[in-house]
């Protein structure tokens, strides 16, 4: 698992393009030379970016979204050669990766906020644990907030909807909140669940 430093800073701005996002101080005006964050298409630029030059390795040896990048090999021998041909785009097109955010030769981790391990894709247990820890909500944000968990964990909770239907009652055309016992149950019930799921 790789990570690329400082991610849209690399992509160098076309000589014309620079005058677009040139900004003006007392002393001067000045432009980037270097994409920065926060223009309206620096993520797909950047994903249109990896998406090219990994082309020949997606899916068959890498995955790539945004500055994250994964390289897999199906027998541990061809690892390094994989590797090696990673870091050999990466040399070509003169990106850098942030050696304190990379893992190599490991069987598993966290990717994109899942497990990645032999077996497949799995929920990340630290978002389980939040759910399983939450208290019961007392407000309409904390309500959200649950069901934002629970949208992360989504494709893991068989019947998610089901399972979380009382909470966004809760939310639909209310004035004041109310967190009755149904949802309590449900919300014991959905923790319950969660705490047999295999991590």
């Amino acid at each position: 698992m790789m990570d690329a430093s400082q991610g849209y800073h690399q992509i160098m701005l076309a000589l014309e393009d620079r005058k677009k996002v040139s900004f003006n101080t007392s002393e001067a005006t000045f432009c980037y030379v270097a994409m920065p964050f926060g223009l309206k298409n620096t993520g797909a630029t950047n994903q249109r970016l990896v998406d090219k030059i990994f082309r020949p390795q997606i899916g068959r040896n890498v995955e790539v979204y945004v500055d994250d990048m994964l390289v897999k090999s199906k027998m541990a021998e061809e690892h390094v050669k994989d590797l090696e041909e990673t870091f050999s785009v990466l040399r070509k097109y003169k990106l850098k990766v942030n050696p304190a955010k990379c893992a190599f030769g490991v069987q598993g981790g966290r990717f994109l906020g899942l497990m990645v391990t032999q077996r497949g894709i799995e929920a990340n247990p630290l978002k389980i644990k939040a759910i399983i820890d939450m208290k019961a909500p007392t407000c309409f944000n904390k309500v959200q907030r649950l069901i934002g968990s629970i949208a992360v964990l989504n494709r893991f909770i068989s019947k998610s909807v089901e399972k979380s239907l009382l909470f966004f009652k809760t939310l639909w055309k209310a004035k004041t909140f109310e967190w009755g016992t149904p949802c309590q149950l449900a919300f014991e019930e959905l923790k319950a669940y969660l705490a047999r799921l295999p991590y």
